[in-house]
Parts: C-alpha cells; structure tokens; sequence
C-alpha cells in the first residue's frame, strides 16, 4: 500500500512540473556555418577560435548550456545554402552564426529568413547581404563606411591624387568595396588612373600591373581577399611598382603574412579590430584568454566570430526565450553593446553602427594606426 502510494506520488511529481522545468535542461542549439575549407578558409578557422572563446566566456543564457553545430560550407555558396537548411531542419538550431563572407551569406540569408530564424554575420560586409531581411544582421560595419574611410585615408594621410584599383570580379565583396572607394575618391578630387579586374584563385597579375605601371598612380587600391593580395603584391614589388598599397578588411590574415613576406610591408588596411584598440572588460577578458588558449595575437576576424556570438546570447537572453521574432526585435534594439572589436548599436537593416581602425603591415605584424568612428 506505501508502495501504491509513493509512486502515486512520484508520478504526480512530474505531472506537476512546471512546464519550463523540463526545457531547462535541454540545451540552447546555435547553428553555426563557416568556411573551414576551400578558398577563404581562414576567415573560417579565425572566426571559430574566436566563437569558442566566446562560448567558454558565456556558455549558457536563460539556465541553459549553449551548444553550437558548425557545419563547413568549404567556401562555396552552394554549400552554404546547404549548410543553413541542414541546421534549420535537422539540427533545430534557434539562432544562425554565419557566414564569413558576403557571396555565401547572401545564399545562406534568404533560408533562415523564410524560417523567421535570426542570424549573425561575424563579416559580411556588403550592403546586399542584409538588403530586405528582417531576421538578418551583422556584427561588422558595411562596405560603404569601409570604401568611404579608406579612399579619405587615401586622399589625406596617404596624400594621393591619383590611384589605381585591382578588383576580384568573382567576388560580391570585392566588387562593392571597390566601387565605393572609387565613388568617394573622385568626390574627394582623386581620379582613378587604372581600374582592372581578378578573379579569386588567380596566380598570375602581369597583365593588370603593366596597366598599373604605364598609369603611375600613388596608390594601388586592392580591396581583395588575403591570397590574391599577397601574390599581387609579392609581383608589383618584383616589377618596381612601389606605391603605398591599401585594402579591406578581408585581406587582415596571417596567411597574408605568410605568403606575402616583405612585400606586403606598410600595406594598409581598414579594419574591424586591434588589440591596442580595445577598451572594454569583455575585450580584455577575451584577448587575455585566446592569446592564453592559441598563443598567438588575437585576430580580427576572430573578434568577429566572438561578437555574432555575444550579439545572439545577449538577445537571447534579452528576449527571454529563444522565439525568433522576440529575438529578431532584441537584436534589432541592440543599443551601446560592448563587443569584443568595439561598442554596437544596430542601425537599419541589421547594420551595426560601430567604429573602424587602420592597420598596417611593419615587421611582419599587423600593427594599429589609428580607430575612425561613424
């Protein structure tokens, strides 16, 4: 009879759970899609150091350990559309962390905006990527901020009055980034000498800098990915072209570096993030522990990956829940947010409104010149 009764007992123990009690202990799932192999698999690899230091710096929200699934989209738009389906469908994934770059996050954007899932770019930084979404944001500047900032570096630090601008055509982000710059540069009074195009997995640039040397500009504007940048360089210096060479942010990579050697000297870049930059107890937490963990100088792009991080467990926990349309409003009301590469407020479109530094090359290091705010 004591028996009967206790395990009446128990058995109206759980009928009279609360009905969160359950879910508490299930864990909040963020899919994340990123580039780990192929072309740019470095923005990848960057960008998943920094979002496991973040997850190690908060790793639940709302009572509830944070689990991420990271599926490689090996830097190809297919793939990454194929990467956000199988996260929405199969793995359940509340929120989206992804993709690096514009291309593959425009491919990625439109499926987990018919899900109503929000998701976070670390660094797509091309206007298009966000452009008529309502649950698509970003944890970088745009290109038009970018393009704007580096033809002014150009016409007033640089002193230049003429340039010449090397674009990979295969690339949505490339083509923008250029074209504000030349837009900016010729408002500024700059005329453009030379404008010639790459395509991404080009080896050979002799042709685009015999148009180069005939204009004589005083500066080259490359705003290309890391590999291209180096091999280009690497050929300009051979040939005796000895221009000051500027770029964006998505040639900041150590293979840049590596491939590059001493051409890419004093090469200039507008960029999201340095360490000698930044002022916030999260960033000094989070620089103290990936130089700790991976014992290197942390990196842009990491930063990046750790602040789509942050963004999305802030407007979680914001929100309450992890219902997409109260997570969507959170993210969309992000006001003064102290990230990792600097304070956030998201503007229009999911755009944050945030500061940009300038780096350079010098001494084979990415070395901090000066912070530009909006």
């Amino acid at each position: 009879m004591k028996a009967r009764h206790l395990l009446g007992f128990i058995l109206l123990s759980f009928v009279l759970l609360p009905a969160g009690a359950a879910s508490a202990l299930e864990a909040i799932k963020i899919g994340a899609y990123l580039p780990m192999t192929g072309a740019v698999a470095a923005y990848g690899e960057m960008e998943w150091t920094g979002i496991q230091i973040a997850r190690e710096m908060e790793p639940e929200v709302l009572g509830r350990k944070i689990d991420i699934v990271l599926v490689d989209t090996k830097s190809d738009k297919i793939e990454a559309a194929n990467a956000v389906t199988l996260l929405i469908e199969k793995e359940k994934a509340a929120v989206i962390l992804g993709e690096a770059i514009s291309g593959n996050t425009m491919a990625g954007n439109p499926i987990s905006e018919a899900a109503k899932i929000p998701s976070v770019s670390p660094s797509a930084t091309n206007p298009l990527v966000n452009q008529g979404k309502q649950f698509a944001f970003r944890a970088c500047f745009i290109d038009p901020f970018q393009g704007e900032i580096a033809a002014r570096f150009a016409r007033n630090e640089l002193k230049a009055q003429t340039a010449a601008v090397i674009i990979d055509i295969a690339q949505d982000y490339c083509v923008g980034l250029g074209n504000f710059f030349v837009k900016e540069f010729v408002k500024l009074g700059g005329k453009v000498v030379s404008t010639t195009y790459i395509q991404t997995g080009d080896q050979d640039f002799s042709a685009q800098l015999s148009a180069v040397q005939a204009a004589k500009p005083d500066v080259i504007y490359a705003p290309n990915y890391y590999t291209e940048d180096a091999l280009m360089a690497k050929q300009a210096r051979d040939l005796g072209i000895k221009v000051p060479i500027l770029t964006g942010d998505g040639a900041q990579a150590d293979t840049l570096l590596q491939v590059g050697g001493s051409a890419v000297e004093e090469m200039y870049f507008t960029g999201h993030f340095h360490k000698e930059a930044a002022g916030s107890q999260r960033a000094k937490e989070y620089i103290r522990r990936f130089e700790e963990k991976y014992k290197k100088d942390a990196d842009a792009f990491g930063a990046l990956g750790a602040d789509a991080y942050f963004l999305l467990v802030d407007a979680i926990r914001r929100a309450g829940s992890t219902d997409g349309v109260a997570v969507r409003d959170a993210l969309a009301a992000t006001k003064n947010f102290e990230g990792v590469s600097g304070l956030i407020s998201m503007g229009e479109n999911g755009n944050p409104i945030k500061s940009m530094v300038i780096n350079k090359v010098q001494n084979g290091k990415f070395v901090y010149v000066t912070t530009v705010n909006p």
